[in-house]
């Protein structure tokens, strides 16, 4: 009696397999094969493809920076043993997660007149927003980085494409950004051969626009560069970095120099000349690619 109980409930569960199973089958069919979700940006899905970026790798960071001139902006770098210098030209490659999204490198030069470090950072930007393209998504992290280091008039450009007779990336039609960098007081510091400035008592960061904080209209498609100088208890450093953007990458340059001698404090020219220097050599480049 007991076994006759207990059939019917192992027929229905039975039943319910069985219709579980015709559905799923049935409902693959109906979709038309693959039976997996489109996602953003694919056949079948409501939202319509953003467009990729221009960079879909990006460069080994510490061979891409020439030998020439690494030993420019770390001077002495050659002056002592020749297998020392040849280990600290190599660089140290930053720790990232992902290669193919971010890399790095950095390197150090300790001297009686003070210590220099040097990094580069590449970052290839994706989107994951819908309808949002690889680019915009660039030119809001750039915007970011620009508007927390306080530089004026760093509107992105609206444009990726080259300017007749202009940089690449340059704006046209009077935009916000074109007239800034109309505005733009000249080309920049050249590269100086000073290390370190004079300092007076009065002495304060330049208030000259060429070595102010600014946007740079000779790199990529949105540039600036950022310059602070702080003094502390164990001595004098000054801070310079560029960063710009080439369509979905961000290339950020940080170049410093520090000093325990308090009577003179690191050149901005200098700093900010190499630096400059250093970026166009990058972006010229075009990333390996």
């Amino acid at each position: 009696m007991q076994r006759r109980a207990y059939a019917p409930a192992a027929a229905l569960a039975s039943a319910a397999v069985l219709s579980a199973v015709l559905t799923g089958c049935g409902g693959g069919s109906g979709s038309g094969g693959g039976g997996e979700d489109p996602k953003p940006g694919q056949a079948g899905s409501s939202t319509a493809a953003a467009e990729p970026g221009k960079y879909h790798s990006l460069p080994e960071p510490c061979r891409y920076v020439s030998r020439d001139t690494l030993r420019r902006m770390l001077p002495g770098v050659g002056d002592g043993d020749e297998e020392e210098a040849k280990r600290l030209l190599q660089g140290q490659a930053a720790i990232t997660y992902d290669t193919d999204r971010r890399v790095g490198c950095r390197w150090k030069l300790e001297t009686p007149n003070g210590t220099r470090h040097l990094s580069v950072d590449f970052e290839r930007v994706v989107s994951y927003q819908p309808g949002m393209s690889d680019e915009n998504r660039a030119k809001q992290l750039y915007q970011r980085q620009a508007t927390a280091a306080h530089i004026p008039n760093a509107t992105p450009s609206p444009t990726t494409s080259a300017s007749p007779g202009g940089s690449p990336g340059g704006s046209t039609g009077g935009s916000p950004s074109a007239s800034a960098r109309t505005a733009d007081p000249g080309p920049g510091p050249q590269l100086g051969d000073a290390t370190v400035a004079p300092m007076t008592p009065s002495a304060t960061p330049s208030a000259d626009p060429k070595l102010a904080p600014r946007v740079l209209d000779d790199l990529g498609d949105d540039a600036f560069v950022d310059d602070k100088l702080a003094t502390t208890g164990s001595g004098v450093h000054r801070d310079v970095k560029v960063v710009f953007r080439a369509s979905n990458v961000l290339v950020t340059i940080a170049y410093d120099q520090w000093t325990t001698d308090a009577l003179h404090i690191p050149s901005s020219q200098d700093l900010q000349g190499k630096a400059h220097g250093l970026a166009r050599e990058l972006d010229a480049g075009h990333f390996g690619n």
